[in-house]
């Protein structure tokens, strides 16, 4: 398929910050997605021709008014916003998303050139804007007098310039970039003056059910976790949950569940507490799903923390169908009930040997809390799930034909639930046992009888609109590199093909070296696993260089400082670039690397003229797998992977796959099999690869559609 260029008409109010934050936004999603720009439209807002109104009376739509409608009118296709700008509430022809690239947050206070704070006279005059800064005033400049203030940053600029005020307060966000942060006076903490939802960020609006931009924004907006929070006890909560949390941005959280486990969740994470209360539970639930899909479209990592699991009597329907129809994708964790808490957890057992083979639950309430009906009629047509019944489908359809129920019945046969090797077949009643016989297995299984198996969860949405992942990477990158996947609406396929040992026979004198040289995360563990191991005094460890920031971060987790890093493009020809200009004849250096990794980087790092000892600190040994499971992409994180790969299945598997390598020495790799790359990672990190991977399948998308 040959590409096409697709130019997108976006939409921009006419100053000159609008203009400048507009191009740069733009370039950097032209850049991110290959084979599309964006034609810049200027349009003038109701917010730029009045100049007379005070902001604080202003509409919420004074800034976006006519962008949105040359939007609806077609006139273009996007346009972007200061996100600060956008009014609370869209209509249904208008959607949204913040774009991940943001400035500093807080407000400033900006004097007359060359005046200091001390020179303010005793009642100076204060520009402001709004009723936030105008209390700020108040409380920390008592004496000033508040004016009104309009105009862009240049035309405040000169107001205050003029003599007009003797201070004024904008955000720093503006000021940056425009590349004139030297007229900051003083930097407001945040704590002293909470900026407004947005400030610092862009945002990017365009007509609802463009699937154009559903495409676009799926790139910038990562999938939303639905996770239980299980009943009770923390203990009672999931790994997966725990893992979630801890990686979470936004958490909306229910009432009912141990709080505890908010101390999971990041420092920096906005809780919002979610929790329904008596009485308004309707209309409770519609603000809670408003404020999801909101949330998520702010382009954070945003974790739906329910109380027991999701999927038993936890609404979960409502926020997960809202999201697709935003195209928004999500994932599900399942958690404890309280249906399991309050049985196998009291010894009151459901299932017990002669005394019963099942159960039934359900909720005596219906919608709006009305009370419905619990008698034999409504039990009859709640759904069936049969355990341990695999080789019983023609005496279960027999049974079941015989009371009552319709051939047409949906039905659902579920084997392996939960694992990677999870599959699902769905049927009719009158067919289940010719299913049974053409696919029955030996594997562990359930079927469910009733309307409920008609249902599923979208997984197509999001950047990767699931595809199945194939993660081949060492056991230290799984985790990431599964968050990763989850973030773009992946579904990551865990098989690591590495194992990474500390190798015993090292060990080197820290105190000997001025350098040492980390170029990989698994390195970096390696570092601390022999640090901590022969307890070796850190005030030893010399100045340390990485190749980036994924690498530095390992470090950084335990404390251990990094003296260097290359600023972007993180990649061994970058390290190199650095240790040039840092590293002399006079250095004597540690390079650090596995048994698999070869000494191409320490030959090339003694061209700096330092003295280079390349040790091998961890040793890279084969992991097997009986089953190779499906899967429609693999990610290869290194040569090791690919070599063990095609040793235990040969390159049939990998025929019309998409091969993703991390790196250009992976590449060569592949390339001496005979399988082309179909893609290499921008950086050699696993976000950096799981990046590119997503742009590659949205541009792929795009590109189609023309």
């Amino acid at each position: 398929m040959k590409k096409s260029l697709i130019t997108f008409k976006a939409g921009t109010r006419s100053s000159k910050l609008a203009l400048i934050q507009a191009k740069t936004s733009l370039d950097k999603i032209a850049k991110t997605i290959d084979g599309i720009s964006f034609e810049l439209i200027k349009v003038n807002t109701t917010g730029d021709d009045d100049q007379k109104l005070d902001l604080k009376e202003s509409p919420e739509n004074f800034f976006t008014e006519q962008l949105d409608k040359a939007l609806v009118n077609r006139t273009i296709d996007c346009a972007i916003h200061s996100a600060k700008d956008l009014p609370n509430n869209y209509t249904d022809e208008i959607d949204f998303f913040w774009l991940p690239w943001n400035e500093q947050t807080n407000d400033v206070i900006i004097l007359p050139k060359k005046t200091t704070l001390e020179q303010l006279p005793k009642y100076p005059i204060a520009g402001i804007s709004s009723e936030r800064r105008e209390e700020y005033c108040k409380e920390f400049f008592p004496t000033a007098i508040i004016k009104k203030i309009r105009g862009n940053i240049d035309d405040r600029l000169k107001q205050l310039d003029n003599g007009e005020y003797d201070f004024i307060i904008l955000a720093a966000a503006g000021l940056n970039r425009l590349n004139i942060s030297d007229r900051i006076s003083q930097i407001i903490p945040l704590s002293q003056l909470k900026p407004p939802d947005g400030q610092g960020f862009i945002a990017l609006t365009f007509r609802k059910g463009d699937e154009r931009f559903y495409r676009i924004r799926s790139l910038f907006t990562p999938s939303v976790t639905f996770a239980g929070a299980g009943v009770g006890d923390k203990n009672l909560c999931t790994k997966a949950t725990i893992d979630a949390l801890r990686d979470c941005e936004i958490c909306l959280y229910d009432s009912l569940m141990d709080h505890k486990l908010l101390e999971e969740l990041p420092s920096t994470a906005e809780l919002i507490d979610v929790g329904k209360r008596c009485g308004a539970h309707s209309k409770q639930q519609q603000v809670i799903t408003d404020l999801l899909c909101e949330r998520a479209r702010r382009g954070k990592k945003v974790v739906r923390l329910k109380g027991g699991d999701p999927g038993i009597f936890g609404r979960l329907t409502e926020e997960t169908t809202a999201l697709e129809e935003l195209q928004i994708a999500y994932r599900v964790i399942p958690g404890i009930s309280a249906l399991q808490a309050a049985t196998t957890g009291t010894g009151m057992l459901l299932t017990r040997r002669d005394v019963s083979r099942g159960f039934v639950a359900l909720t005596p309430r219906a919608a709006a809390g009305k009370l419905a009906p619990c008698d034999a009629n409504e039990k009859a047509t709640l759904p069936i799930v049969y355990y341990m019944s695999i080789k019983a489908m023609d005496h279960i359809t027999k049974e079941l034909l015989n009371d009552g129920y319709p051939k047409n019945t949906p039905v659902a046969v579920i084997y392996n639930a939960g694992g990677l090797d999870q599959e699902i077949f769905r049927t009719e009643l009158s067919d289940l046992p010719k299913l049974g016989k053409n696919y029955c297995s030996s594997n562990p299984g359930l079927i469910i009888i009733g309307n409920v198996t008609s249902y599923e969860y979208n997984e197509k949405l999001g950047a990767l609109k699931g595809n199945k992942i194939l993660l081949t990477c060492s056991e230290t990158l799984q985790s990431k590199a599964c968050n990763e996947v989850y973030r773009y609406g992946g579904k990551p396929i865990p098989l690591p093909l590495i194992k990474l040992t500390l190798n015993d026979e090292f060990y080197e004198d820290l105190s000997t070296f001025s350098w040492i040289i980390i170029s990989s995360p698994s390195s970096a563990k390696a570092f601390i696993d022999f640090i901590n191991v022969k307890g070796v005094d850190r005030r030893t460890i010399p100045s340390i260089m990485t190749c980036g920031k994924e690498t530095s971060n390992e470090l950084k987790k335990v404390n251990i400082h990094v003296d260097a890093e290359p600023e972007k493009n993180f990649s061994a020809k970058e390290l190199i670039k650095l240790a040039h200009s840092l590293l002399s004849k006079n250095d004597n250096v540690l390079r650090l690397r596995s048994d698999k990794a070869g000494p191409a980087l320490a030959k090339e790092l003694l061209e700096t003229g330092a003295k280079v000892t390349d040790s091998i600190i961890y040793k890279n040994s084969q992991i097997f797998h009986e089953i190779l499971p499906e899967f429609d992409i693999v990610f290869f994180s290194s040569s090791s992977t690919v070599e063990n790969f095609i040793e235990q299945w040969g390159i049939d598997p990998l025929k019309n796959k998409i091969l993703l390598s991390i790196g250009q020495p992976t590449a060569k790799t592949l390339f001496k099999y005979k399988l082309r790359p179909t893609l290499i990672a921008d950086e050699s990190t696993v976000k950096g690869a799981m990046g590119s991977l997503a742009s590659f399948i949205v541009a792929q998308d795009l590109l189609s559609t023309t």
